[in-house]
């Protein structure tokens, strides 16, 4: 018989016990090595090792957060991907599941879900799920302002970007990291491959011509992560007054920059296949144009055309649509040219630029205010006027290109 006294010691432990259990937090939560071990083994259906995103790699980057109040830069594509990449949870939320102490959530270009429009000025919000206040970066202030930073231990971004220079998520990111150095606070950048990371191309920004859509002095297609890309900023002094970030980069497992990666989540309302990724840096001209790019369709970066184009057996009618709430020549039957079975490139095609400017009338206007900014130079427009050729245009990038080359080699982290 056990006496009082010693049955008061065993319900002391057991509820000592319990409580650890359930009030400690975990020292290896979500991947344990042995769980690591075998994500990063584990093989798509041709036989090759799944790319590990930095975000999976949840056992670097957790230990570091917790008694820490941290800001997340964030979108729809910021998930942890699990069961051989089928299925997802976003990072916000796994954190926060955690009870990471996350204070607000950054959103750039398009908000948070990933819902509005390009161009269109995002508000701050709460997230109805986790009830984190949301701070706009696309709306009154492009940089976290001091203000929004006060109290904030630490910054994570994890956002995909598709590797072209006018896709406005690098200049989120390089604001972030100059507003973060200024305060000093270190920034976590959860890595993710680049799409379009298989080639260099493209006309290289003058600086004169700096703007969101295009900040740093690189070629259109620049072939690096985000993450290298990161560290070229910070390396290159591209920062304001040279300030340099406390920046940490969680790289990637099984990638090279010769990768195919399939994005699981549209990065933007406008690029929602494999198709449009690829095509964006060929058509995406067209954004600083009087030419339509399958806004409005939902075939959106995979065809171009415009009412006054001369008719053909293409044609289409661009319509609101998500993404695209008035989308250019809404309601008017375009002619065009459709490339929704074009091969994976890996060089920029100048032809259907050329080609779309060929086709003008005389009584129509071709170039938009933003086409300087999205080239990156006049030279392009002078270009199209003076019909150049494809040949001599893409001879005229070069020089540019194989000097960034070897700026490049000095931040890659993948072959």
């Amino acid at each position: 018989m056990i006496s009082k006294p010693f049955k008061n010691t065993y319900f002391f432990l057991f509820s000592f016990v319990f409580f650890m259990l359930f009030s400690c937090k975990p020292a290896k939560p979500i991947n344990s090595d042995v769980e690591m071990e075998k994500i990063t083994s584990e093989k798509d259906s041709k036989g090759k090792k799944n790319i590990i995103t930095g975000a999976q790699q949840t056992y670097i980057y957790l230990p570091s957060l917790f008694s820490k109040k941290i800001a997340i830069v964030a979108n729809q594509t910021s998930v942890i991907l699990k069961k051989n990449n089928q299925s997802y949870t976003h990072l916000v939320d796994s954190l926060h599941a955690l009870d990471i102490t996350i204070s607000k959530v950054f959103s750039p270009e398009h908000g948070f879900r990933g819902t509005a429009d390009a161009s269109e000025l995002v508000k701050d919000g709460i997230d109805t799920k986790t009830g984190i206040p949301i701070v706009s970066l696309y709306g009154n202030n492009k940089k976290p302002t001091q203000e929004q930073l006060k109290g904030i231990d630490a910054v994570i971004f994890d956002i995909q970007d598709v590797g072209v220079r006018f896709y406005t998520y690098i200049s989120t990111l390089h604001y972030v990291m100059e507003a973060c150095a200024e305060a000093g606070i270190p920034v976590i950048v959860l890595d993710r491959p680049n799409p379009n990371g298989h080639y260099i191309d493209g006309p290289t920004l003058q600086i004169e011509y700096k703007s969101f859509v295009g900040m740093h002095p690189v070629p259109l297609v620049y072939g690096m992560t985000i993450g290298e890309y990161a560290t070229m900023i910070n390396g290159e002094n591209w920062l304001k007054t040279n300030n340099k970030c406390d920046l940490t980069v969680i790289p990637l497992k099984n990638y090279t920059h010769k990768s195919i990666y399939s994005l699981p989540i549209r990065p933007s309302p406008n690029l929602p296949n494999d198709v449009a990724i690829n095509l964006y840096p060929s058509l995406g001209f067209f954004e600083g144009t009087t030419i339509n790019a399958g806004r409005g369709t939902e075939f959106q970066f995979q065809r171009y055309g415009a009412p006054f184009f001369p008719e053909n057996e293409f044609s289409y009618t661009p319509q609101p649509n998500f993404g695209s709430k008035h989308p250019k020549h809404e309601g008017k039957l375009c002619y065009g040219v459709d490339l929704e079975n074009t091969d994976r490139l890996s060089k920029i095609n100048i032809n259907w630029l050329i080609d779309a400017y060929k086709k003008i009338p005389v009584s129509e206007t071709f170039f938009g205010a933003t086409f300087t900014i999205h080239a990156g130079n006049t030279l392009l427009e002078d270009q199209l006027k003076t019909n150049v050729s494809a040949k001599k245009i893409r001879e005229s990038w070069q020089h540019d290109i194989n000097a960034f080359k070897k700026i490049r080699e000095n931040y890659l982290l993948y072959e």
